[in-house]
């Protein structure tokens, strides 16, 4: 049995330590002791759970003075949080860094539009590549997302990534301050 993932955005204030308020929540929400929390970092760097959470998988991700942290159960999970601000160079970062059809997409949409559905893009790829465990590092160009009618959708991906239909992604904007991406695939 999998479960849907579950999320927070909590205050991250600058002298915070952004895993210690990650552990303090997940250990709320496991109820679990946080001292005792098995958390630790694998050798990318991506936080996991041992056992016996094993089964649990996590991630976090801040930006501004927010911290998104999310966990699920029999997933592959990661998430993503940005910070709306102008991206005067969005078309041409997505033309260096994004595959080919996302950059098309993004130049037919006007200015205001374009750098909205650029940040989308942006977490939602972020956060899919955190959940595969190798974060921005493997290549935002080797997934392709499509827009549709009920949001971003990959339509494919290179084959370490599996299938592009078993991932799912939830993208939302939160009082038009951040957008918040939670990507997951059930393990």
């Amino acid at each position: 049995m999998h479960q849907l993932p579950i999320y927070t955005l909590l205050p991250y204030p600058p002298d915070a330590h952004a895993q210690t308020l990650a552990r303090d929540w997940l250990a709320q929400q496991l109820q679990y002791p946080a001292g005792q929390l098995p958390l630790y970092r694998d050798a990318r760097g991506r936080p996991r759970l041992a056992a016996p959470l094993a089964d649990i998988d996590i991630s976090w991700s801040h930006s501004g003075e927010k911290l998104l942290v999310a966990c699920g159960k029999n997933i592959q999970l990661g998430c993503d949080l940005e910070y709306i601000r102008p991206r005067p160079n969005a078309l041409k970062l997505a033309r260096r860094f994004f595959h080919p059809q996302e950059a098309d997409w993004l130049e037919n949409l006007s200015p205001s539009e374009r750098e909205m559905a650029f940040l989308h893009l942006w977490c939602a790829k972020e956060a899919i590549l955190k959940a595969h465990g190798h974060g921005l590092s493997f290549g935002l160009e080797k997934l392709c997302l499509n827009p549709t009618p009920v949001g971003l959708v990959m339509s494919e991906c290179h084959p370490q990534l599996g299938n592009p239909q078993d991932w799912q992604l939830q993208i939302s904007t939160l009082k038009s301050l951040h957008i918040v991406a939670i990507a997951w695939k059930i393990k």
